[in-house]
């Protein structure tokens, strides 16, 4: 019996043994792998970010000729947030889900973090610091003040860029539709029906 008993303790040992080697070759291998884009992707501080695939992207932001070289893999929103310092686009999810990071391609609105800088060759972009002129507010920007249509205030740029290109688009006849194709912008603190009242005023102005 107790023969037994020291074989099984040591095919256990030996499968124990072979079970880290194996986690400690995979987990070396996965460091090994991601290592070249991790330094690349993560300046130290003080430097700047190495560009591994460097390229040139010609847009007009807000109105204004521009030329930027960034990475191809830089999505427009860390184009506009970090090569234009443009921070009025928000960063949220990063995901696609939020709509913080919504801009107007070409008079459409997308999510610019899931759009690559690459994508925008030649496209005219604008962000919510190009909605107003000069002083004069943008007539959405208007009714968000008036309707008191944001609270914490980060999800509204996107909210304005969303509800321009709402109004632009012409589909939303009732409040039901405004709700429907708004709902990939999120506000957290709750302002639906007083975003909802400020689009139909623009709307119907």
């Amino acid at each position: 019996m107790s023969d037994m008993q020291n074989e099984d303790e040591q095919l256990s040992a030996v499968g124990s043994s072979r079970r880290r080697f194996l986690t400690q070759l995979t987990v070396a291998g996965a460091g090994l792998s991601v290592a070249p884009y991790l330094k690349a992707a993560t300046p130290s501080p003080g430097s700047q970010l190495t560009l591994i695939h460097p390229i040139n992207v010609n847009m007009v932001i807000n109105g204004s000729k521009k030329s930027l070289t960034v990475d191809s893999r830089v999505t427009l929103l860390d184009a506009l947030r970090n090569n234009m310092q443009m921070p009025g686009t928000k960063k949220g999810c990063d995901h696609g889900q939020c709509g913080a990071c919504t801009v107007l391609v070409n008079g459409r609105r997308i999510n610019s973090c899931l759009t690559l800088a690459a994508m925008c060759e030649g496209d005219a972009i604008t962000t919510i610091e190009g909605l107003a002129h000069g002083d004069e507010l943008h007539p959405m920007q208007q009714a968000f003040i008036k309707h008191d249509a944001f609270q914490c205030g980060y999800c509204t740029p996107g909210q304005i860029c969303s509800a321009v290109g709402l109004v632009k688009e012409g589909h939303a006849k009732t409040d039901a539709d405004i709700r429907e194709l708004m709902s990939g912008n999120i506000c957290r603190c709750g302002a639906y029906q007083n975003i909802l009242d400020a689009i139909k005023e623009v709307q119907t102005a």
